[in-house]
Protein backbone atom coordinates (compact mmCIF):
# COMPACT_ATOMS: atom_id res chain seq x y z
CA UNK A 1 0.00 0.00 0.00
CA UNK A 2 1.41 3.38 -1.18
CA UNK A 3 1.99 6.05 2.08
CA UNK A 4 1.50 9.76 1.20
CA UNK A 5 3.19 12.20 3.65
CA UNK A 6 1.78 15.65 3.76
CA UNK A 7 4.44 18.11 5.50
CA UNK A 8 2.59 21.43 4.76
CA UNK A 9 4.87 24.10 5.40
CA UNK A 10 8.39 22.72 6.83
CA UNK A 11 10.83 24.27 8.96
CA UNK A 12 13.69 21.76 7.31
CA UNK A 13 14.77 21.33 3.73
CA UNK A 14 18.30 20.74 2.91
CA UNK A 15 20.40 18.54 0.14
CA UNK A 16 23.81 17.15 1.64
CA UNK A 17 26.11 14.37 0.30
CA UNK A 18 27.60 11.18 1.98
CA UNK A 19 30.94 9.67 0.45
CA UNK A 20 33.62 10.85 -1.64
CA UNK A 21 33.21 12.49 -5.44
CA UNK A 22 32.48 9.58 -7.82
CA UNK A 23 30.97 7.76 -5.31
CA UNK A 24 28.71 10.01 -3.51
CA UNK A 25 25.22 9.55 -2.76
CA UNK A 26 22.94 12.91 -2.90
CA UNK A 27 20.28 12.76 0.10
CA UNK A 28 17.33 15.33 0.18
CA UNK A 29 15.84 15.90 3.71
CA UNK A 30 12.76 17.46 4.35
CA UNK A 31 10.59 17.95 7.80
CA UNK A 32 8.27 19.57 10.04
CA UNK A 33 8.97 18.94 14.02
CA UNK A 34 10.38 16.20 15.27
CA UNK A 35 9.16 14.75 11.95
CA UNK A 36 12.28 14.28 9.48
CA UNK A 37 12.48 12.48 5.66
CA UNK A 38 15.52 11.87 4.20
CA UNK A 39 15.21 10.25 0.63
CA UNK A 40 17.73 9.42 -2.04
CA UNK A 41 18.41 11.51 -5.12
CA UNK A 42 20.50 11.36 -8.15
CA UNK A 43 22.80 14.64 -8.98
CA UNK A 44 20.78 15.01 -12.53
CA UNK A 45 17.37 15.27 -10.01
CA UNK A 46 19.38 17.55 -7.69
CA UNK A 47 20.30 20.18 -11.00
CA UNK A 48 16.61 20.17 -12.05
CA UNK A 49 15.73 21.48 -8.64
CA UNK A 50 18.01 24.12 -8.43
CA UNK A 51 17.03 25.47 -12.07
CA UNK A 52 13.49 24.53 -11.09
CA UNK A 53 13.91 26.76 -7.97
CA UNK A 54 15.46 29.14 -9.67
CA UNK A 55 13.18 29.87 -12.36
CA UNK A 56 10.21 29.72 -9.43
CA UNK A 57 12.02 32.35 -7.05
CA UNK A 58 12.23 34.38 -10.57
CA UNK A 59 8.76 34.67 -10.68
CA UNK A 60 8.17 35.79 -7.49
CA UNK A 61 9.15 39.14 -5.39
CA UNK A 62 12.52 39.57 -4.10
CA UNK A 63 13.46 36.84 -0.92
CA UNK A 64 14.21 38.63 2.27
CA UNK A 65 17.66 37.27 4.25
CA UNK A 66 18.46 33.89 4.10
CA UNK A 67 19.04 31.30 6.75
CA UNK A 68 22.22 29.88 5.29
CA UNK A 69 23.30 26.17 4.76
CA UNK A 70 21.32 23.36 7.26
CA UNK A 71 23.22 20.47 7.09
CA UNK A 72 21.85 17.06 7.10
CA UNK A 73 20.31 15.96 10.38
CA UNK A 74 19.82 12.54 11.96
CA UNK A 75 20.67 9.11 10.29
CA UNK A 76 21.45 9.83 6.65
CA UNK A 77 20.07 6.14 5.62
CA UNK A 78 17.20 7.03 2.76
CA UNK A 79 13.88 5.78 3.18
CA UNK A 80 13.41 5.52 -0.13
CA UNK A 81 14.78 6.57 -3.61
CA UNK A 82 13.43 9.56 -5.77
CA UNK A 83 11.89 8.83 -8.91
CA UNK A 84 9.97 12.28 -10.19
CA UNK A 85 9.89 15.88 -8.67
CA UNK A 86 6.84 18.36 -9.18
CA UNK A 87 7.18 21.82 -8.60
CA UNK A 88 4.52 24.30 -8.51
CA UNK A 89 4.57 28.04 -7.35
CA UNK A 90 1.61 29.70 -5.45
CA UNK A 91 1.81 33.00 -7.34
CA UNK A 92 -0.67 34.35 -4.78
CA UNK A 93 1.01 33.31 -1.40
CA UNK A 94 4.67 33.21 -2.73
CA UNK A 95 5.36 29.88 -1.66
CA UNK A 96 6.28 26.92 -3.78
CA UNK A 97 4.98 23.39 -2.93
CA UNK A 98 7.06 20.28 -3.85
CA UNK A 99 5.91 16.49 -4.46
CA UNK A 100 8.62 13.99 -4.11
CA UNK A 101 7.03 10.39 -5.99
CA UNK A 102 9.21 7.24 -4.91
CA UNK A 103 10.51 5.35 -7.47
CA UNK A 104 8.58 1.97 -7.53
CA UNK A 105 7.17 0.57 -9.96
CA UNK A 106 3.52 -0.05 -7.95
CA UNK A 107 2.12 2.14 -5.06
CA UNK A 108 4.71 4.66 -4.91
CA UNK A 109 5.22 6.81 -1.97
CA UNK A 110 4.86 10.17 -1.68
CA UNK A 111 5.99 13.16 0.03
CA UNK A 112 4.22 16.50 -0.27
CA UNK A 113 5.42 19.62 1.24
CA UNK A 114 6.09 23.50 0.94
CA UNK A 115 8.28 25.73 1.26
CA UNK A 116 9.08 29.73 1.29
CA UNK A 117 11.36 31.35 -1.49
CA UNK A 118 13.84 32.17 1.24
CA UNK A 119 14.10 28.20 1.86
CA UNK A 120 14.37 27.10 -1.94
CA UNK A 121 16.81 30.52 -2.77
CA UNK A 122 19.36 28.60 0.18
CA UNK A 123 18.58 25.05 -1.02
CA UNK A 124 19.53 26.19 -4.91
CA UNK A 125 22.88 27.74 -3.14
CA UNK A 126 23.83 25.08 -1.26
CA UNK A 127 22.62 22.11 -3.85
CA UNK A 128 24.92 24.24 -6.38
CA UNK A 129 27.66 23.94 -4.05
CA UNK A 130 27.72 20.69 -3.57
CA UNK A 131 27.19 19.80 -7.68
CA UNK A 132 30.76 22.29 -8.48
CA UNK A 133 32.73 19.65 -5.79
CA UNK A 134 31.54 16.77 -7.74
CA UNK A 135 33.51 15.28 -10.91
CA UNK A 136 34.29 18.03 -13.65
CA UNK A 137 31.90 17.41 -16.90
CA UNK A 138 32.95 15.88 -19.65
CA UNK A 139 32.94 19.07 -22.38
CA UNK A 140 31.14 16.11 -25.10
CA UNK A 141 28.89 14.29 -23.34
CA UNK A 142 28.32 16.09 -19.83
CA UNK A 143 28.71 13.00 -17.87
CA UNK A 144 31.13 13.17 -15.26
CA UNK A 145 35.24 12.98 -15.59
CA UNK A 146 37.33 10.68 -13.88
CA UNK A 147 41.20 11.05 -13.82
CA UNK A 148 41.49 8.18 -15.94
CA UNK A 149 39.19 9.13 -18.60
CA UNK A 150 35.62 7.69 -19.26
CA UNK A 151 34.67 5.96 -22.29
CA UNK A 152 32.57 8.86 -23.64
CA UNK A 153 29.49 7.89 -25.92
CA UNK A 154 30.29 10.86 -28.12
CA UNK A 155 33.49 9.19 -29.42
CA UNK A 156 31.81 5.57 -29.79
CA UNK A 157 34.55 4.34 -27.28
CA UNK A 158 37.57 5.60 -29.68
CA UNK A 159 39.70 7.84 -27.18
CA UNK A 160 38.13 8.74 -23.40
CA UNK A 161 38.55 12.36 -23.01
CA UNK A 162 40.63 13.03 -19.17
CA UNK A 163 41.31 15.84 -16.89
Amino acid sequence: MSESIDFGAVTHFTVGTVGEPGHRVFLLQVGAGALILTVKVEKTQVMAMIQGLTTAIEELSRPHELAGDQPLVGDPTPAWIVGSIELEVDAITELIEVELEELAEEEPTTARFVITQEQAAQFAITATRLVEQGRPPCPLCGYPLDPEGHACPRTNGHRAPSL
